[in-house]
């Protein structure tokens, strides 16, 4: 096994995607479990938010080693209220996907077809709101991950 002192371009990509979309996931179920009576489902996202806090503690350590970092922000509430919107429309992006792929039925796929444009407008529009704010940096590596760290420790300390 190598011990390189910089991750990759390509693998950097893919960190700061997990440390994002899990530091939005985090913050809201932590949001979600105050409004939780159940004591199982409460237990489930004691249990979801446990894990997502384990994995960015052990994602985080290699943001110092991707190739260009650090950050400090104030607007981080704003970031996770777009971001979730964001994530939202992303995931509805790929979900859309695979089901056009899996339809047989011609009205069906119209459908899909039409929905799957929405989600794409969707997803444009809500980057280009955080881009023009500064709260999303995609040309500017440095201030993403920098942005990505300062975000998931608040996800972590968030109570």
């Amino acid at each position: 096994m190598s011990h390189t002192r910089t991750l990759a371009w390509h693998e950097t990509l893919e960190l700061h995607e997990l440390i994002a979309s899990q530091s939005v996931g985090l913050i809201k179920v932590k949001k979600s479990l105050k409004k939780i009576r159940d004591p199982q489902l409460r237990h489930l996202y004691s249990m979801a938010a446990r894990g997502l806090e384990g994995n960015l503690r052990e994602l985080l350590p290699f943001l110092p080693k991707a190739p260009v970092f650090h950050r400090e922000d104030e607007r981080a509430d704003l970031f996770f209220e777009a971001g979730e919107l964001l994530a939202l429309a992303k995931t509805s992006v790929r979900n859309y996907a695979i089901a056009i792929t899996e339809t047989a039925t011609p009205e069906l796929r119209r459908v899909l077809v039409k929905q799957i444009n929405a989600a794409i407008r969707l997803h444009e529009q809500v980057f280009q709101y955080m881009y023009q704010r500064g709260l999303y940096p995609a040309y500017n590596l440095t201030e993403l991950l920098r942005g990505d760290a300062m975000h998931a420790q608040k996800a972590i300390s968030m109570r």
